[in-house]
Parts: structure tokens; C-alpha cells; sequence
């Protein structure tokens, strides 16, 4: 017998397109790629309670499905950057501004779900993206040139005035990680301080997310193309 939850997911997903549909190619192929979120099922994120307390599985399942879409886009598209270095001296605040190359949205058709559990309050969805000839050409560029692999940890607020929603969250957690692996490069590679830096970063892979301390910490694999650095200017 079916559990009832595992049933429910399977109607959302049906109805809503998602589900693995016999003669998709998956696995490890060229041009599909993969990865695997988490959604809890009684959220509680920096000592707010979500709006919906606890999540339906229709809701559960639709969160899954735009966390893993935010995620392909960030292994296919990427982001674009400028980046400030911090620096006491020079009174000089530590400055990221990242902005999406391009989005998968919510319903895209190369998204599909392949499994789906329930175990200890979470729902577990492994999904595959199906990429078309000009992702595959976005994800080629990643893997060549002059980009170079970093990984890093991002935390996540640990108080809030204001709720930003659970995807917001995330997103801050996911930015500080980007922001911590762009200043290891630097440090790494540039004997000088930089005044500014610009390029490109993206997902290597899925990040794993966890709680630690009451705030999400995120381990992200990132590759980053760095385009141009701005010294200081010499007095």
C-alpha cells in the first residue's frame, strides 16, 4: 500500500507535469544533470514560524520543485558579479552584488522528479534538468576557459526583524557562500588587495543546506570566471 503522503506528492506532481514520463533520459548523460532538496515539513527559520505551519505536502512539493529550479539555474546560467574586499584601513565595507544571468522558472518542462521520500519531518525530492542545445553551450563554457573551482561556507541571518520568506533565506545563505568563495580566490591569487572585482560564478553542483545554531549554513561548490580587477590607485 501506498503511504497517503508519498501518494498526495505523486498527484501534485502529476498534475502539475513533473513526473519522470517513460523515454526521458536521465542519469549521468551529457546534456541531463541532477540534484537533490530538502523541504521541511515544520519550518522554523530564524526564530520565525512560516506563514504555513506545518506545510502541506502540495505545498512541500511545490517548494521542492522551485528550490531545485533556482538551483539549475544557478549550475547553468549562473550569476554575474561585482565585488568590494572589505577593509578596516580604509573604511571600506565588504560588498557583493550578484545578479542572475538568466532563470528557470517554476513549470519549466526539462524538470522533472524522479524520486520522492518522507522521513523525519522532511521531504527528499531527487529531480533531473534536461538541458536544450543552448543550456548545454552554457554549461560547456563553465567547464572550460579560464574558470577556476572554489567552495565555501554561507550563513543565513540568525535574527530578523522583518520575514523574508523561505526562499529569501536561502538565497542570503547561498550569497554569503558566493561572497566567501570569491575573496578566498582573490586572497589566493592577487598579491595586493583589489579595489573591486567583476566576473561570473555559478554552481559547480546542488548545495547542501543544514541548521547550525538557529540559522541555515549552506557548503556550496561554486566555479567562478573572474573578468577584470581594479587595483587601488597609486599615490
Amino acid at each position: 500500500m501506498i503511504h497517503r503522503s508519498v501518494f498526495t506528492i505523486f498527484l501534485f506532481l502529476l498534475a502539475s507535469g513533473f513526473l519522470f514520463s517513460q523515454g526521458y533520459v536521465t542519469g549521468n548523460q551529457p546534456y541531463t544533470i541532477r540534484g537533490e532538496v530538502f523541504v521541511d515539513l515544520e519550518p522554523i527559520y530564524a526564530g520565525h514560524v512560516d506563514d504555513e505551519y506545518p506545510l502541506s505536502i502540495t505545498s512541500a512539493g511545490r517548494r521542492a520543485l522551485e528550490e531545485a529550479a533556482m538551483f539549475y539555474s544557478a549550475m547553468i546560467y549562473g550569476w554575474s558579479f561585482n565585488y568590494v574586499p572589505g577593509e578596516r584601513a580604509r573604511q571600506l565595507d565588504e560588498i557583493l552584488d550578484m545578479k542572475p544571468v538568466s532563470q528557470i522558472q517554476f513549470g519549466d518542462p526539462g524538470l522533472r522528479v524522479t524520486d520522492t521520500e518522507i522521513r523525519e519531518m522532511r521531504l527528499r525530492v531527487w529531480t533531473d534538468y534536461h538541458l536544450n542545445d543552448s543550456q548545454q553551450r552554457h554549461m560547456q563554457v563553465w567547464r572550460t576557459g579560464m574558470v577556476r573551482n572554489a567552495q565555501a561556507l554561507g550563513y543565513g541571518p540568525s535574527i530578523l526583524d522583518e520575514y523574508p520568506g523561505w526562499l529569501a533565506i536561502k538565497k542570503m545563505a547561498l550569497e554569503d557562500a558566493a561572497r566567501a568563495a570569491i575573496r578566498a580566490l582573490l586572497q589566493g591569487s592577487e598579491r595586493n588587495r583589489p579595489r573591486e572585482a567583476t566576473g561570473f560564478i555559478s554552481l559547480a553542483s546542488f548545495p547542501r543546506y543544514y541548521i547550525d545554531s538557529g540559522r541555515w549554513t549552506v557548503s556550496a561548490r561554486f566555479r567562478v570566471q573572474i573578468t577584470e580587477i581594479y587595483p587601488f590607485p597609486a599615490y
